[in-house]
């Protein structure tokens, strides 16, 4: 499934150009943590983020490496239907890889509050602070089984846009929004924690978003 929101999806092969190319290319790697897996409780349990982190981000990257070896021996054999056969896997592997590494980033053991630099945003395009926080965190409630809430922006009307995502659905790469913020709603990322009620997941997380980076990210791609 493509990512749900008001513009209509991208095709799957665009997830393949993000990626990189795959004739001459160095590995994907695990990204380290900016900070210690206890650094967010009581908010987020350092086992949580020690499997979130090094059992389940690890699992991506390394299918991601080994869906993209099979891609390259595929391109190589000019073996359409096995690079077809291939784009699940892609997307699936290279989402979660793309999604992570954004998500850790997106947190931080200071974070919480209000943001200052995209305050200004926020309202102009949601009416209020607690308008956009209500919004987001319904919509990734509202994600069935596992997914993703995000915030996107919208670089064609030059404004915010909340966006729900399946799986590991990329947000750019299947509804070209740039993502800022992202909510991860596996139970992976709750459950030893806050067991089946991700509501109370979705209140706790909001004290460690960093906002901080989301306003860098929203200022990178306005430029």
């Amino acid at each position: 499934m493509l990512c749900r929101l008001a513009s209509a999806g991208r095709s799957r092969a665009a997830l393949v150009a993000p990626l990189g190319c795959l004739v001459a290319r160095q590995k994907h790697t695990l990204p380290d943590l900016p900070y210690d897996y206890g650094a967010l409780e009581p908010h987020i349990s350092a086992e949580i983020m020690q499997l979130h982190h090094s059992k389940h981000h690890a699992t991506y990257v390394n299918n991601l490496n080994v869906t993209e070896e099979k891609y390259k021996e595929a391109l190589a054999k000019g073996d359409v239907t096995a690079q077809v056969s291939l784009q699940p896997a892609l997307k699936f592997n290279g989402g979660g890889h793309i999604n992570h590494t954004i998500f850790w980033t997106n947190l931080s053991p200071s974070g919480g509050g209000e943001p200052k630099e995209l305050m200004e945003a926020i309202k102009r395009d949601f009416g209020s602070f607690a308008n956009f926080k209500e919004k987001l965190t319904a919509v990734s409630v509202g994600v069935q089984g596992s997914g993703w809430g995000w915030l996107g922006y919208n670089k064609e009307q030059g404004r915010l846009q909340i966006a729900a995502c399946a799986n590991q659905d990329p947000l750019q790469g299947t509804t070209g929004l740039i993502p800022l913020l992202g909510i991860d709603v596996w139970e992976h990322a709750y459950y030893l924690q806050y067991k089946n009620v991700r509501p109370d997941y979705l209140k706790a997380i909001w004290n460690v978003i960093n906002w901080e980076n989301v306003s860098s990210r929203y200022e990178s791609c306005r430029k």
